[in-house]
């Protein structure tokens, strides 16, 4: 027992020595790793990215005004003409107003109509003084004219030629005064004509403005397109401003994608994209980069190299290939668990005859959905393991059993 102990001590020793000399090696079945070979070739870095399909151009319906849904037109998924009715608010509050305002507008009409008789009344009434102070200075005019003759031939006498000179002068102010009045009238009538006009202009276009809000409780369609969505029910509330529904345009598509935030610095407008759909590869070129993160996301608009595919739709979720560089030869190692232990910085490289894999260095650049670009450390033809080392721990080389 004493010698069992004392060799059992010398293993452990010699064990602990071996496995901390990094020298240790592990039998693996060949049958549970996987063996890859390094090749060289066209290498593409991309990222696998998910994309919802939505129409190219989408409108929104908001209240224009606020009231209760007294009825609808149409429905969900119905296509629309511009200018169609979708649904009818009603707003009491509204058609009183209206109302009020219609009862301004007449009134306002009424007094013009007022002030343009009494104006005219006012003017008849002032030219009527004019003609009569015209005849009156007339009379005047000749009496003196008469007299002065009369005088200078000292047929009357200076009394009688003075009153009459006298009422010549009078009778010439009356006729300059009236004038100057009926010049003044005529300005005023004109003044108050044109005060009246835009009192009338400005009442009549709060009307129209009023009559727009009333005709706004009936929502319209403001394109031709397709209703995807109605929030409204018959008797439900809506309050101006509040979202009712959503029109598409037809004849396009877009796909809107989440990115991983890693990646924002790398994504710009023209990045490529493609899909397959029904058997077919289609393009996509981003148009519109969204900056804003959120849950570690963020958002790019696509749109297709031509046309959409036959038979895609609002909603669909397609799994795109998204180009983050251009095709360039390289070396080219398949993706694998391995890189989740060693970080890509070093890899099992089989011997030539495949009994062993030994640990190597290992530098890695980009990658895409299939391949790790191979920076050194490898070359073409070699084989190495790409499958998980999980069980590995410090094992340096592995013997593969077949």
């Amino acid at each position: 027992m004493t010698i069992a102990g004392i060799a059992a001590l010398v293993l452990l020793i010699v064990c602990s020595v071996y496995f901390s000399s990094g020298s240790s090696r592990l039998n693996v079945p060949a049958e549970r790793i996987t063996i890859s070979e390094v090749t060289e070739g066209i290498f593409q870095e991309n990222i696998p990215i998910n994309g919802t399909v939505l129409p190219l151009t989408s409108i929104y319906l908001d209240a224009l005004e606020g009231g209760r849904v007294e009825e609808k037109f149409v429905e969900d998924g119905a296509l629309l003409k511009k200018n169609q009715p979708i649904l009818k608010l009603s707003n009491t509050d509204l058609l009183m107003t209206l109302m009020s305002q219609q009862s301004v507008v007449y009134n306002t009409l009424t007094q013009m109509q007022i002030n343009r008789n009494s104006a005219r009344q006012n003017t008849v009434s002032k030219l009527n003084q004019m003609a009569d102070v015209e005849s009156l200075f007339k009379e005047a005019e000749r009496v003196y004219l008469l007299d002065k003759k009369l005088f200078d031939k000292q047929v009357i006498g200076v009394q009688e030629y003075k009153k009459a000179e006298n009422d010549y002068y009078y009778y010439l102010q009356k006729k300059q005064l009236t004038r100057e009045i009926l010049e003044q009238d005529s300005a005023s009538t004109r003044q108050q004509a044109e005060q009246d006009r835009k009192s009338y202009s400005a009442s009549e276009q709060a009307l129209n403005m009023m009559q727009k809000k009333v005709g706004d409780l009936i929502v319209r369609s403001p394109v031709d397109g397709q209703l995807t969505s109605l929030d409204a029910e018959i008797g439900q509330n809506k309050n101006k401003g509040e979202r009712l529904g959503q029109i598409d345009l037809i004849g396009g598509f877009k796909v809107r994608a989440d990115i991983d935030q890693h990646y924002l610095s790398r994504i710009q407008p023209g990045l490529k994209g493609t899909f397959n759909f029904a058997g077919k590869d289609f393009i996509m070129t981003i148009k519109k980069v969204y900056d804003q993160v959120k849950s570690g996301q963020f958002e790019v608009d696509m749109e297709f190299d031509g046309p959409a595919p036959q038979g895609i739709r609002r909603g669909q979720t397609l799994q795109l290939l998204l180009a983050l560089s251009d095709e360039r030869r390289a070396v080219l190692v398949p993706q694998g668990g391995f890189f989740q232990q060693t970080g890509g910085n070093w890899i099992f490289k089989l011997n030539s005859d495949g009994t062993l894999a030994q640990r190597v260095p290992l530098t890695l650049g980009n990658k895409n959905t299939e391949y790790y670009e191979v920076l050194s450390g490898l070359k073409p033809g070699d084989k190495v393991v790409t499958s998980s080392y999980d069980n590995y721990g410090r094992i340096e080389e592995l013997v593969i059993k077949k």
